[in-house]
């Protein structure tokens, strides 16, 4: 399909498509930018209430480590494993979430994916095995990867096109606050007892379930035409005009479901597809090979191996990440998703190579005195300018490039690689420190600085333009 106007500098042109059939879409112009209505953050903040459980997720493994490890004798191999199993558990997860996602709805894939978190957390409570454990963290695994791909997802189908980039950021912002909301309150809590509260948020993200509308893009694409403009009225306001808006997505879901074949998995691999599937399997590796999994899993050892406090670096990484990741929100719908990648990519970049460049020093036994402090500042760098959009923009990419037709098989396979690249970076990380610790970040550094080229040569701007202008656009031979 094809979009004319399709760059961000002609998205306030009308929309005219035809698909590679020749059909062509009836002319619409675009709307007025639309404005926040409490039903549409109400909806946002209870989608990303799973974002905050993703965060929990991740950071529980940290604080609760000491206590577990006494009270039920593991090894540090059994205690790898716990902390590790999350992402085998993901990778389950994230498999199946398109296609949970697109059969039953994106609002009851965040009630699956919240009752397995749920499930997994008690049994972690009341756990008196190691296998038990694993068990557990594998659930809590497998919430998180439907949580991965779903919650983005949502954000991104019922935002409008000026807030959507803002919105779907949240989603990182959350999962933030989570992982370093965990790091605090861990400090002082018992394990079983951090475990049991973490059921809290998933408790609520249920509850609050019922009260929020499904997408309407997702209800439009299987055929509930009614559903779907009822859902969009809810969200834009009870006197908002959304026939536009409302005519764009049916006219364009009944093209792709008249004129493509259904979105299986061989169909990604068309000529049509093959821009949409580089840009988005390629910024979800390029993010985990960067080497964020292995620094943030392992943040404590970086410090105490750069000589560095590792109390005062991890505080400081809390607070730089929280942050970067606000100011991401507030950037986003402002200067746009390629800026901010630019960005993030080319600081981490420097943020690895000082990282790099301390150890260096290190291992030649030359500014002793310094390069512990080289190191921080390399650290605090990465964490940061990562924060401010490598970290979170994919995920919004992934949402908004992908047609309706293939979001959930495309989705899984973006997500699936994002969490295998996870497991491969978290996994190696240590085996690469004890070969050279140097070496490490000067090859993060090296990727980062390919994020670079790549971002600037691949990756479209999608701020400011509707999900069908977007992926009209992009989706075309």
């Amino acid at each position: 399909m094809g979009v004319k106007g399709s760059e961000a500098s002609e998205s306030s042109a009308p929309l005219l498509s035809t698909n590679k059939d020749g059909v062509d879409f009836h002319e619409i112009e675009q709307s007025e930018d639309s404005q926040m209505t409490f039903m549409l953050v109400f909806t946002a903040v209870s989608a990303t209430i799973g974002s905050y459980v993703f965060g929990y997720a991740l950071g529980y493994s940290s604080p609760a480590q000491y206590g577990i490890v006494h009270d039920l004798h593991l090894s540090v191999a059994e205690y790898s494993t716990f902390g590790s199993i999350l992402t085998i558990g993901a990778i389950v997860g994230a498999t199946l979430s398109g296609r949970i996602a697109d059969y039953v709805g994106r609002r009851l894939a965040m009630g699956f994916s919240e009752v397995f978190c749920i499930v997994g957390s008690v049994i972690i409570a009341f756990s008196k095995v190691s296998w038990w454990l694993y068990i557990g963290r594998m659930l809590i695994g497998c919430g998180v990867g439907i949580i991965s791909y779903v919650v983005p997802v949502y954000i991104a189908e019922i935002t409008p096109k000026n807030l959507r980039g803002a919105f779907t950021e949240g989603h990182l912002l959350m999962t933030c606050c989570g992982l370093s909301l965990t790091y605090l309150i861990g400090a002082f809590l018992n394990w079983r007892i951090l475990a049991v509260i973490g059921t809290v948020p998933s408790i609520v993200h249920l509850l609050t379930l019922p009260f929020i509308p499904d997408s309407p893009r997702w209800l439009a694409k299987v055929g509930r035409w009614k559903e779907s403009e009822s859902a969009l009225q809810r969200l834009r306001g009870k006197h908002a005009d959304v026939y536009q808006e409302a005519t764009e997505i049916r006219e364009y879901t009944e093209a792709l479901q008249q004129h493509t074949e259904k979105g299986n998995f061989i169909v990604l691999f068309k000529l049509q597809y093959l821009r949409t599937l580089t840009v988005g399997v390629g910024l979800m590796m390029l993010q985990q090979f960067g080497g964020i999994s292995g620094i943030l899993f392992y943040t404590n050892s970086i410090f105490i191996s750069a000589g560095f406090s590792d109390t005062i670096g991890t505080i400081a990484v809390g607070v730089f990440k929280v942050s970067f990741s606000s100011l991401g929100v507030l950037l986003m719908d402002k200067c746009g998703r390629r800026p901010l990648l630019l960005a993030s990519s080319a600081g981490a970049c420097v943020g690895s190579f000082l990282t790099a460049l301390s150890f260096f020093l290190k291992d030649l036994q030359e500014w002793k005195s310094i390069s512990p402090f080289i190191a921080l500042v390399g650290v605090l760098l990465y964490m940061g300018l990562f924060s401010l959009g490598m970290s979170g923009i994919p995920s919004v990419i992934m949402s908004e490039i992908f047609p309706i037709n293939v979001k959930g098989t495309a989705g899984s396979l973006v997500i699936l690689v994002n969490w295998t690249c996870s497991l491969i970076v978290a996994y190696t990380f240590n085996f690469l420190m004890s070969w050279s610790s140097s070496g490490t970040f000067f090859l993060f550094s090296g990727i980062c600085a390919i994020t670079v080229l790549f971002v600037a040569k691949l990756v479209p701007e999608t701020k400011g333009r509707t999900l069908e202008e977007i992926q009209a656009s992009l989706n075309s031979l």
